[in-house]
Parts: structure tokens; sequence; C-alpha cells
């Protein structure tokens, strides 16, 4: 088949991967987001699966919407069988959805109806979730509302994070969608219509969530820090200081504080003990145990090699900001 791909992260750059390494169909043209400016320095940033495309001379079209008539007209002059869509970014209107011969298929981050929307790996593990997997749709005009035409499993550890959910999805998605493709090519594919009683949305993340509530029970500050992770790091405020909160656990043991405030009711946000490893703070029910953060202009560090450098720098009964 004539086939063309939308993608932009690096989620979509395996799945472009996956299409590459098979000569079965024809990989005519790639669609990603345009360039940004991204980082401190405000430099000019290409896409993952741009940076691919490139390295495999693939033809490019960075489109910044697919709404006009003159990108339509130019997607459809490629005479594609299918569009495949992995975490794009734009949306696509009828005129773009019917183009294709076989229309368009999804690659989507979650066994759909649950977690319909921009950010199903991050708010699967945020909610405490046990299982999920990729759905392979057939696109229409909803919001990840298609025909599911195949689906993969896994379950989500204890110990998940939003990366290492992201890299089982990935070894899950790319043999689903290359089965899938094999079947379309054949005519092979049938669909089944989603459950709305089951539908769920995953909203995207929004830059106030990052800060962590302390009045929120422990499980939940310990499934969001790991959530978020790389896509946007949790952080605290701490006497004026903001810092990133990388990693924590809850059910840490912890000793008396060794101040004249241990008789005051522990206040959320509080932290209740310092230890060689790590930091145990008060929550709104339960409490969590801080191991790995990072300070305004430094790298990523654990509380034992910060605590190394400058032992005092947190101390018992010290309180993050609310």
């Amino acid at each position: 088949m004539r086939i063309l791909f939308a993608g932009t992260p690096e989620f979509a750059a395996a799945h472009l991967q996956a299409l590459l390494d098979c000569d079965s169909h024809e990989l005519v043209a790639v669609y990603t987001q345009p360039d940004r400016r991204a980082g401190r320095g405000k430099r000019m940033s290409i896409s993952p699966v741009k940076a691919l495309a490139q390295s495999a001379g693939l033809i490019i079209e960075q489109p910044l919407s697919l709404k006009d008539s003159a990108a339509q007209k130019q997607l459809a002059n490629y005479q594609a069988d299918v569009l495949v869509v992995a975490a794009y970014g734009l949306l696509l209107p009828p005129a773009i959805l019917s183009a294709p011969r076989l229309g368009c298929i999804n690659v989507h981050a979650s066994l759909l109806p649950h977690w319909r929307g921009a950010a199903p790996v991050e708010r699967a593990i945020q909610a405490g979730d046990s299982e999920t997997g990729v759905t392979i749709m057939q696109m229409d005009e909803g919001l990840d509302t298609g025909d599911m035409l195949l689906e993969s499993r896994c379950t989500i550890t204890e110990d998940e994070t939003g990366d290492s959910l992201r890299q089982k999805l990935t070894e899950l998605g790319r043999p689903a969608l290359m089965s899938t493709l094999e079947k379309m090519a054949s005519g092979k594919v049938g669909g089944t219509v989603q459950d709305e009683a089951h539908a769920s949305y995953a909203k995207k993340l929004d830059k106030s969530e990052a800060r962590i509530n302390w009045q929120a029970s422990a499980a939940l500050i310990d499934r969001t820090i790991r959530a978020f992770t790389s896509a946007m790091p949790c952080y605290a405020m701490l006497e004026e200081q903001r810092i990133k909160i990388l990693s924590a656990h809850i059910n840490a043991p912890i000793n008396a504080l060794n101040d004249d405030t241990a008789s005051n009711a522990p206040r959320a946000g509080r932290i209740l003990d310092v230890q060689s490893h790590a930091i145990v703070v008060q929550c709104g029910s339960g409490i969590v145990a801080i191991t790995q953060v990072q300070l305004a202009g430094t790298k990523p560090m654990s509380i034992a090699a910060l605590l190394n450098g400058r032992p005092t720098f947190f101390k018992p009964g010290q309180c993050f900001a609310d």
C-alpha cells in the first residue's frame, strides 16, 4: 500500500521506524508538527519524527493546519491508500479523513474507549490503573471515537513511570500497527464499535498540575510524580526555591522530629524526617519519601548526593509551601 505517516514525538518516531523497517509498503511522505523554539535559549527544534524522516530521505510536510484547502489538496495528491497517525497533534478534518482510499488509522496509547484524548499514558498512571495498552483505531470526526481494529494489553506496575510505560506501549504498538496494515492490505480487517458507556477522557497536561498539592494523599502524589516524569516534572516551593521532585515512594519509615515542633500536629507539606537517602514529607493523608530532586541550575541528583554536599539543605520541621 501507499502510506502517509503523521506524528511528532518519540512515540510516533518509533512507529515510523517500524514502517521504514518494512518493505511490504511504500512510505510516500511524512507529516509532522512545524519546528518550534524550545529550551532556555529558545533555539529552533525539530520533532523526533522529522529527524528520523530526514535521515531516511523521506518527503516531509509541516503544515500549520490541515483545515485550509491548499493543505488538503496537497495531501490528496499523494493518492495514499492509508494515513497512519501516531501522536500527531493536529486535528484531521473530514476532507483529510476521507482522502486516503482506506481512510486514516490511529495508534492510540490506551485501551479505548478508556482514556481518549491527549495524555492517556499520564492519566492511566495517575488514576492508579492496573492495566492499559494500545488500540489501533479507524479515525472518524470524533475524539478517538472510531471503530477499534486491534488492541494489545499490558500491566501497569506499582513503580511505573511515564517513560517506562511509554516504552512498553511502543513495544506493543509497532507490531500491532504492522499487523493491522497487513490485514487492511488483504481486505480482512474488521472494526469493533466503542462502548460509549465506558468512555473516559485524558485531558491535556496543564502546567498548574505539576506543582505538588500536599493536601492530596501520599498515594496520589506518588502516582503523579511518576506519571509526569519527563513530560512535565513535578515541583514544590521551599523557602522561595523551586525544587523539582523527580522520584519518591510511599510508606517510608520515619524517625521522631529532632526539634521543638515535634509535639505539633504535622501539617501537609511538612518535612518530618531527613534521612541519608530521602526526605520524608507529610501529605494530606499518609507520608511520601522524596529520593531524587533537581534544584534550579543543576542536574538531577539523589537526596544522598545533595545532602553529601549540602547536609543542612533540608531540615525537619521545614514546610513546603501550599
